[in-house]
């Protein structure tokens, strides 16, 4: 069977994303040439310079060859494979990866495994998860219609807060997860994952409510569902979130799989 036309457009997005951050990351080593045979631009160049505004966060040597690479979910997770690069290693239980279909047009970040996640081995499981579920069905979409993915994939001792460390050794996996999913559209719950996601210090109130932009993907940050099961009067925002994600989906031709809650 052909390729169908939404699949060619997805395909052509993520080629010009990964051209995109292939030139930026080229920009900064200041190799504009082939290899071997580098040249140099000042920043102060106005192509130089388009290629810096693209893109909101430096590209390591690692995420360049990954986003040319555009590995598949399971070669990532090959790669990950029974990590040892933090020191979170030595207290998981289950390394905690990510599920949902290769692409997705919508795809969920948190922020890192709890106790039932470290235990099961998938992501939003727990009570947090069982509201995460009811938020997307009330999207219009289902579990299995999108990707749910963590910042960190191992669950911090005590659900305490990722250390700097831990994301830099998780940051490249979850890069290459968006790169391989291609989503039109991610949520990132809670402010770690906002910030990490986006690259900034910024508290989830000043961020939510908006679309930022991550790499060519919308992103909305909206709040994390174990703080909902804490503050429930704050749902009617995030709903208010999701409705703008639902409206941004249709408007680039990516309608719920069923009607949205209204």
């Amino acid at each position: 069977m052909g390729s169908t036309p939404a699949d060619d457009r997805d395909e052509l997005f993520a080629l010009t994303r990964a051209f995109r951050h292939s030139l930026a990351y080229h920009r900064r080593a200041g190799a504009w040439a082939a290899p071997g045979t580098p040249s140099f631009r000042s920043v102060t160049d106005p192509d130089s310079a388009a290629v810096a505004d693209s893109v909101s966060v430096t590209v390591s040597p690692v995420d360049a060859v990954s986003v040319l690479g555009l590995r598949s979910l399971s070669a990532i997770r090959a790669e990950l494979g029974d990590c040892q690069r933090c020191k979170l290693c030595s207290t998981r239980k289950h390394i905690v990866f990510g599920v949902g279909p290769e692409p997705a047009p919508l795809m969920f970040v948190g922020e890192a495994p709890g106790a039932d996640e470290d235990r099961l081995g998938d992501p939003f499981v727990g009570k947090a998860g069982e509201l995460l579920d009811k938020m997307i069905v009330a999207m219009g979409w289902g579990r299995a219609d999108v990707y749910i993915a963590n910042v960190l994939k191992c669950r911090p001792p005590g659900n305490r807060n990722p250390e700097p460390d831990e994301i830099a050794a998780c940051r490249p996996f979850l890069d290459a997860q968006i790169q391989a999913v291609r989503p039109r559209i991610m949520v990132t719950l809670g402010r770690p994952a906002a910030n990490v996601v986006l690259g900034v210090d910024a508290p989830i109130s000043s961020l939510r409510g908006r679309f930022h932009e991550f790499r060519g993907v919308r992103v909305m940050p909206t709040f994390h569902p174990a703080y909902l099961l804490r503050e429930p009067d704050r749902k009617r925002d995030t709903w208010s979130d999701l409705k703008q994600v639902i409206a941004e989906l249709e408007r680039l031709g990516v309608p719920s799989p069923r009607p949205p809650k209204a």
